[in-house]
């Protein structure tokens, strides 16, 4: 086994990077495109939701980091662990594509719904309160994605159509791979347990504390 095959760097991969970067914009877009689809009362009760969820982060000394850690590494690990296996099945590497133009529509519908609630101050509070961990949790998924690319491609090329090559060495260093991205995503749970709440204890106030009373009456 050539472990050149799992060179990840953007130079050698580019293609592979374009495209699932694109893959996840367009998500991105989607996902804010759907924001105004929904109907006015699905529209109320996500503003509700909304109202609820910002009224708990003025609030939020009262929540455990560790217990925000575990259940932001433990919903990270499963998202990881998925790509991982769809990538050894080699059959289900489409759905880490779709994995990933999931991700891209999460986060364009989280600033879309944002933005259309609370304008300007939405995009704000969208960069303090979730900008900051994303920016190592898409990158950490684009990479086991295109770890998981290159071992489906590795199985059909040397081992179906080959029939040569041994598949232990490609399999250890995928996994090595996801092993690696995964104390990414422990990271980025630690930013959003310990460090997240004090930046959104002192950015919140002064951006929905007029906005809160008002989300029920902007639809």
């Amino acid at each position: 086994m050539n472990f050149r095959l799992w060179n990840l760097s953007a130079r050698d991969n580019l293609n592979l990077y374009v495209f699932v970067g694109v893959l996840i914009v367009v998500g991105a877009i989607f996902g804010a495109l759907l924001v105004n689809a929904l109907t006015l009362e699905q529209q109320q009760e996500l503003a509700d939701d909304l109202g609820v969820y910002l009224s708990a982060v003025k609030d939020s000394g009262q929540i455990s980091p560790s217990t925000t850690f575990w259940e932001s590494f433990w919903f990270y690990g499963k998202w990881l662990m998925l790509i991982w296996f769809l990538g050894l099945s080699v059959i289900g590497l489409p759905l880490v594509l779709v994995l990933d133009f999931l991700k891209g529509v999460l986060i364009g519908f989280a600033v879309a719904l944002l933005a259309q609630q609370l304008a300007w101050k939405g995009v704000f509070f969208f960069l303090v309160a979730t900008a900051p961990q994303n920016a190592i949790v898409v990158p950490a998924l684009v990479i086991a994605s295109i770890s998981a690319a290159r071992f489906a491609y590795f199985v059909v090329r040397e081992r179906l159509f080959r029939r040569k090559g041994q598949l232990l060495p490609p399999f250890l260093a995928h996994s090595a791979v996801t092993a690696l991205m995964l104390i990414m995503l422990c990271l980025a749970s630690l930013y959003e347990a310990f460090l997240s709440p004090i930046l959104l204890e002192r950015v919140t106030p002064t951006v929905v504390s007029a906005e809160i009373s008002s989300l029920s009456s902007k639809l």
